[in-house]
């Protein structure tokens, strides 16, 4: 449980570090979801921007069996190694948005 915790703190700052006011419109908030019953973590930008409505997903983060699950990163930065950093081990990582078959070249978790 302690681990879980651990994670969880992790993943909350990693997604606090990335959230960067959108750039283009001050009518698109940025919004950072932290749902620790079910595990699931992100960070979006929603919003309008002149007549056009926004809704980018930047990184969605899943806990399960232990496990972060890194299922969208659309920013430049290696996340993957930034939690490694932070303290998450190498083997509690997956590359989920990686096909299975590719995740065993990654260095990380299969699943």
């Amino acid at each position: 449980m302690e681990k879980l915790q651990q994670y969880r703190q992790i993943i909350r700052a990693v997604l606090t570090e990335q959230a960067h006011p959108y750039a283009y419109s001050k009518d698109v908030e940025t919004s950072i979801i932290c749902d620790t019953e079910h595990d699931h973590y992100q960070l979006s930008y929603i919003g309008w921007q002149d007549q056009k409505r926004i809704f980018n997903v930047i990184l969605h983060f899943d806990i399960k069996d232990g496990k972060i699950w890194i299922q969208h990163n659309g920013t430049e930065v290696a996340i993957a190694q930034v939690l490694t950093e932070k303290g998450v081990l190498a083997s509690d990582l997956v590359l989920g948005f990686h096909s299975p078959f590719k995740r065993q070249f990654s260095g990380y978790a299969i699943a």
